[in-house]
């Protein structure tokens, strides 16, 4: 067991760019969305740059850069609808799962550790995603970024899940690809781990100094 889990007592992980590669699915609907608008769609390496502090986020990087300025407030609503509609057909129709989390996850959950995830992505998109690849067995608790009125890299979601589970935030790991996820661990009392993989808008997330840094989940365990 990797030793910065001794003492922890509940991990919460992140989803985008942690435990799955959903870019390729993001980006078809970032472009049929922009599509449906008559607008040039940004591609898949543009959007893999943008992703990590919501779907509205996401759309408004989006629709900027096909505009070259700030969307007004009614078109950037109408892109986010045809966002999610495009998005909800196929969550996860070419999301990959990270090498070395099904061993990580299989192997926390053997030790009985519990688990949660946290993640900025709509809630209603989390149990396909898990469900494809089997993975909802193994989250005691799913957190969107609009199951509450704040969101990472705020630390109130974390905050939530440590009380939910009645554990103390020093006993609690938050894992994450991004300096949102570290962050939002940091305030809430947590102690950190990266992953460098994932993303992070073109920053090291050595940078927002984790507690530590793992190239696989594998590790973990």
């Amino acid at each position: 067991m990797h030793r910065i889990l001794h003492d922890i007592r509940l991990i919460t992980f992140d989803l985008d760019g942690t435990l799955v590669d959903s870019v390729p699915d993001l980006a078809m609907a970032v472009d049929a969305a922009l599509a449906d608008l008559d607008l040039a769609p940004p591609g898949e390496s543009r959007v893999r740059d943008w992703v990590g502090n919501g779907s509205l986020r996401l759309i408004e990087r989006a629709l900027g850069d096909a505009l070259g300025q700030d969307p007004d407030a009614a078109l950037l609503v109408r892109a986010h609808q045809g966002f999610l509609d495009h998005y909800g057909r196929a969550p996860s129709a070419h999301t990959r799962l990270y090498p070395g989390v099904r061993e990580a996850l299989d192997g926390l959950r053997d030790r009985g550790l519990p688990l949660a995830l946290v993640t900025n992505k709509p809630s209603a998109f989390i149990a396909p995603i898990l469900e494809a690849f089997g993975l909802q067995r193994h989250f005691g608790l799913c957190l969107g970024g609009d199951s509450l009125t704040k969101k990472k890299p705020d630390p109130a979601p974390l905050r939530h899940v440590a009380a939910h589970f009645g554990v103390a935030p020093a006993a609690c790991l938050m894992v994450g690809d991004s300096r949102h996820d570290i962050e939002a661990g940091r305030a809430a009392g947590f102690r950190t781990l990266a992953v460098p993989y994932g993303y992070n808008h073109g920053e090291s997330v050595r940078d927002s100094a984790p507690d530590d840094v793992v190239e696989s989940l594998a590790e973990l365990v």
